[in-house]
């Protein structure tokens, strides 16, 4: 076969990035509203030129042989790297090694850009514990990967807004980042951030029971204990409503300035959607019901849910199925949540059993995540935009990542964060 490459530029793909000027021929390419079936993508200076049928005689770069050509997976929500720094119960891996190792799996996954998420909390238990300190490590590790990692890694900042110490922790960490690096785009990018309460009795935890029966399975409690520790938890979490008013002003201000890109974080009803928009929030993530999914369509916000819940078909905590939610309409965006594979899996569930086509459900992972992110440059295969794109076999059930090639970062230098000097 000839593909009109020398065996060394072949190796250089294997090994690294893709060169900046290349043409992919003969893929099913999968734009967001159709599939175009024998296609050719060219690609410039590391940025897509060309979406096409490909013409009989023309030779490429490389030869795709049929396979799916989709956008680059981008992953909004993933809490991966706490599982990968804990594989197993007191076996901690220095974080370093775990981002190192978790890359592999998103590449493996076709995801080319993923937010990792930083608790700006303090919370213990069985598992690695989530603190203000822990948070600042990733954020710093992650910084630090950017510069020479194979994927697009990026922050999610979660903030526990009955937390004092976590809303002090994310004020003086997105008053560090001032963004003086270059920039690919006009003006600074927002920071991504998600407010939540996990308070028992409302939110993911409507339903305390569930809470229970989770600190039974993973704290060894038995039922009355848990029960108690529950109890305790609601009356504790009571006493902070006045850091909870805090935190939420001044999200809605750093929103409303545009410093930050605010996510709601497990809404459950109308008037949550309703604050939510009325603090300057962008986006819906884990809405627990369908009026809340609901409202927040109406309301002009994307909606995330998690690929597991889709993959399994329903929620572990009794909340709103996000099989349901993506066939009535609701939800714009599939987030990894702490399985990357999930998410290729899940859009090609949703393709296979015909709640929606395939073309609707890739568009959940890569241009409807991207909206989340408020990131225009990527997860479409349209000319001007990133080429970021993986190659798939769609398999009798389940899709096979054949290859991932991502935009050389001539393209992609990494922006600042509107986050700039002024005070916090």
């Amino acid at each position: 076969m000839n593909t009109g490459v020398s065996e060394r530029r072949v190796e250089h793909w294997t090994l690294g990035s893709p060169p900046t000027d290349y043409v992919l021929g003969h893929v099913r390419a999968v734009l967001v509203d159709r599939i175009v079936e024998d296609a050719l993508v060219a690609v410039r200076g590391g940025v897509i030129a060309a979406v096409e049928p490909h013409p009989p005689g023309l030779a490429a770069d490389v030869d795709g042989q049929g396979l799916l050509c989709v956008p680059g997976l981008v992953d909004v929500h993933s809490d991966g790297l706490e599982k990968e720094r804990l594989p197993r119960p007191g076996a901690e891996l220095p974080l370093e090694f775990a981002l190192l190792s978790f890359e592999g799996k998103l590449r493996a996954a076709a995801v080319t850009t993923v937010f990792h998420g930083a608790g700006f909390e303090e919370s213990h238990g069985r598992g690695l514990a989530r603190s203000v300190a822990g948070a600042e490590q990733v954020c710093a590790a992650v910084a630090a990967a950017r510069a020479e990692g194979l994927v697009d890694h990026r922050i999610l900042y979660r903030l526990d807004v009955r937390c004092p110490e976590g809303l002090a922790g994310l004020r003086r960490q997105l008053a560090s980042e001032t963004g003086t690096g270059p920039t690919a785009a006009p003006g600074p990018r927002p920071a991504l951030v998600s407010h939540e309460d996990h308070t028992p009795g409302q939110g993911q935890y409507a339903d305390r029971a569930y809470y229970e029966r989770y600190l039974v399975g993973t704290r060894g409690m038995s039922g009355q204990e848990a029960a108690q520790h529950v109890d305790e938890l609601i009356e504790d979490r009571n006493g902070r409503l006045d850091v909870r008013e805090e935190a939420l002003a001044w999200l809605a201000g750093r929103a409303y300035a545009g410093r930050i890109r605010l996510l709601g974080h497990d809404p459950s009803s109308a008037d949550e959607i309703d604050e939510l928009v009325s603090r300057g929030g962008a986006v819906a993530e884990f809405p627990t019901t369908v009026t809340a999914a609901r409202a927040a369509r109406e309301r002009g916000l994307p909606v995330v849910m998690g690929a597991p819940n889709v993959l399994r078909g329903g929620s572990h905590n009794g909340n709103a199925s996000g099989r349901d939610l993506v066939a009535a309409g609701l939800v714009t965006a599939l987030a990894s949540d702490y399985l990357p594979s999930g998410l290729l899996a899940a859009a090609f569930a949703l393709a296979n059993d015909a709640v929606v086509d395939l073309p609707a459900a890739i568009r959940l992972v890569t241009a409807g995540a991207a909206e989340v992110a408020a990131l225009p440059d990527r997860g479409r295969l349209a000319p001007g935009l990133r080429a970021d794109l993986a190659l798939i076999a769609a398999g009798p059930r389940w899709p096979v990542v054949r290859s991932v090639l991502r935009a050389s970062d001539a393209t992609g230098r990494q922006e600042p964060l509107a986050t700039g000097a002024a005070p916090a």
